[in-house]
């Protein structure tokens, strides 16, 4: 039994695993609501509007991840958007227009656009398939575009069972 070893053949392949939920941007989540600026959650009025958001305090929303959405069935004027925005903008990591998914979306589009590659450059690369986390389908794809030019290989999922993607 001496002469028995256990060899790791994934560790000896040279497969770099890549785990994109490392990528997330940590930072609370946090949705304003025009309805909330809204009189009778229903009608903008310029003054009453300009009054609230003007009363809001900007540091309840330091370096949060901020979605502006409007939840009632009101029709709001794309300036009523700008002065919300200004009055955060200072204080919030990143504002956007929109749902929560879409938040997270345009989060890690930013993260992948800014994350350095250069470590993947010529590998057999593993995306990992599974996570704790929830990851934008969009993410996926952008990540591919950003591997296909540097890596040799893509595989998606875990070591055990992969999907190959593609080899250069």
């Amino acid at each position: 039994m001496s002469d028995f070893e256990i060899k790791n053949k994934i560790a000896e392949s040279g497969l770099v695993n890549f785990d994109l939920s490392t990528l997330i941007p940590k930072g609370r989540r946090t949705g304003l609501d025009l309805k909330d600026f809204l009189w009778e959650g229903m009608i903008l009025r310029e003054k009453d509007f300009r009054e609230k958001v003007a009363a809001m305090n900007p540091e309840d929303f330091r370096d949060h991840f901020v979605h502006i959405y409007n939840s009632a069935d009101a029709i709001v004027p794309l300036w009523a958007y700008f002065l919300l925005t200004s009055r955060i903008t200072d204080h919030v990591a990143k504002a956007v227009y929109g749902s929560r998914a879409d938040l997270e979306m345009i989060l890690m589009h930013q993260a992948i656009q800014n994350h350095d590659f250069t470590e993947l450059t010529g590998k057999r690369v593993l995306v990992k398939g599974c996570s704790d986390e929830t990851i934008p389908e969009n993410a996926y794809i952008e990540l591919v575009e950003r591997l296909k030019p540097i890596v040799k290989s893509l595989m998606f999922g875990e070591a055990c069972s992969n999907v190959p993607i593609f080899k250069n």
